[in-house]
């Protein structure tokens, strides 16, 4: 299949930043041509007639099993949220509702731009979150959260065995990783240290370092927290870390808030990937991350928009935008510039997950993972004159999205989801939120 973009704005994020006006072409799941008029023939054309041309948008935390709680624990602080709402939630999870959960969420960042995520799934059924990334086009970093710390406060729902959980995990990676056109690549993912044994985190550095596989955890996004593994462990979460091998280039971590020194250095040297979460960050009052000190010791930065629970939404735009407005005030106007948050949800992605050959830039030979953007509303207004990555930082929201394209097949296109029944999917989430919430006795 060959697709013809005409007339478009093309923002290439290439290594000169070049903003090309003309044309851009697909064929299959690559880009074979940008800029200028092209004459090549094609399947499809689409007129942009001016319109936006960027790179799909990656977010580098999300939890899709959640994306079916969207509101039923707002207001709370993050162990509280775990504790008395989410944790309970997720065990009550059964095969359709994690499969509706999943789709739910994967709809939303069809409709916001995001082509690429890195996802935690919960303990069971993730095979049903997987198959819905591979029926719906997205791209999907995931994997089945591992929780072997059966402390008191995870309820019996969520319980697993350190052998169990590994095998689980195993298991998934040898089915899945690289299914879907390699759209698929499965993760090793440990909630957080306070829900992991040490066993467990020193087995899951061993098993993904043989299988050249990526972690993805949470670290240091509450102080509660920080204190429950400094008196648990007898060090601070980052020191933890490091001490049991996980720390380096194929580690993403989520939120990396509270930081003494010696963990930032940590992280610097190890090239450890950190996902800035902006948005739950600020809703769950868990605090403001050192995005601008880490970036300018060359940390490797990247966004999310994390769960839905404590977010209440997965726009992209609203994250670039978060990322940039929460540091102003105690760094000065000039810092997280609008261009630079952009490379953060685009490049800074592709980077974090090992994949800045194939994704986050539109260039020849990449994979054509795209978003178009419209700025013809009041709200973009005037158009001209204006600093486009400021336009798509500062103005622009996921409503402004009118075609997502993921490995050269459209998604999205008019605000239409294309591999998604909307009313179907409405109506059966609804009644796996009812059959969820009546389980847990949350209704």
């Amino acid at each position: 299949m060959r697709i013809l973009f005409k007339n478009a704005k093309i923002i290439t994020m290439n290594a000169v930043r070049e903003i090309v006006q003309g044309d851009l072409l697909v064929d299959e799941s690559r880009i074979v041509e940008i800029g200028g008029v092209i004459e090549q023939p094609a399947d499809q054309v689409i007129d942009l007639r001016g319109d936006l041309l960027i790179p799909g948008l990656i977010q580098t935390h999300i939890h899709l099993c959640q994306t079916l709680f969207r509101g039923q624990a707002d207001d709370l602080e993050l162990l509280d949220w775990l504790k008395l709402k989410i944790w309970p939630l997720e065990g009550g999870h059964d095969p359709e509702s994690l499969y509706n959960s999943a789709l739910l969420g994967i709809g939303e960042l069809f409709l916001g731009g995001t082509t690429t995520i890195v996802d935690m799934e919960t303990v069971h059924h993730t095979e049903h979150a997987f198959e819905a990334i591979l029926a719906s086009g997205l791209r999907a970093l995931s994997g089945k959260v591992m929780m072997d710390d059966c402390n008191k406060d995870i309820p019996s729902s969520l319980r697993e065995t350190t052998d169990a959980s590994i095998q689980a995990s195993v298991d998934l990676f040898e089915k899945y990783h690289g299914k879907g056109n390699g759209r698929l690549e499965v993760a090793f993912t440990p909630r957080f240290v306070i829900s992991c044994t040490d066993t467990l985190l020193r087995e899951v550095s061993r098993v993904a370092r043989n299988k050249n596989a990526f972690v993805h955890t949470h670290a240091s996004e509450n102080r509660g927290e920080i204190e429950i593994v400094e008196s648990t462990r007898g060090m601070r979460n980052i020191v933890y870390l490091d001490k049991v091998g996980l720390t380096g280039p194929k580690l993403i971590l989520a939120h990396c808030i509270w930081l003494d020194e010696a963990e930032k250095d940590i992280l610097i040297q190890t090239k450890t990937r950190i996902s800035h979460c902006p948005s739950s960050n600020l809703k769950l009052a868990s605090g403001i991350a050192p995005i601008p000190e880490m970036m300018k010791r060359g940390a490797e930065i990247s966004l999310g928009a994390d769960g839905a629970p404590c977010n209440n939404n997965l726009d992209g735009f609203r994250e670039m935008r978060h990322a940039a407005l929460i540091q102003k005030p105690l760094h000065g106007p000039t810092v997280m510039p609008a261009q630079k948050v952009f490379e953060l949800a685009t490049l800074g992605g592709a980077r974090a997950i090992g994949h800045e050959h194939d994704l986050g830039s539109l260039e020849v030979g990449k994979k054509a993972d795209l978003a178009v953007v419209s700025l013809q509303g009041l709200h973009t207004w005037p158009n001209e004159h204006v600093d486009v990555y400021s336009q798509l930082v500062y103005q622009a929201t996921a409503a402004d999205v009118c075609l997502t394209m993921v490995d050269g097949q459209i998604v999205m296109k008019d605000r239409q989801l294309l591999t998604i029944d909307v009313p179907r999917l409405k109506e059966s989430a609804t009644k796996s939120l009812n059959r969820v919430m009546g389980r847990v006795g949350l209704l």
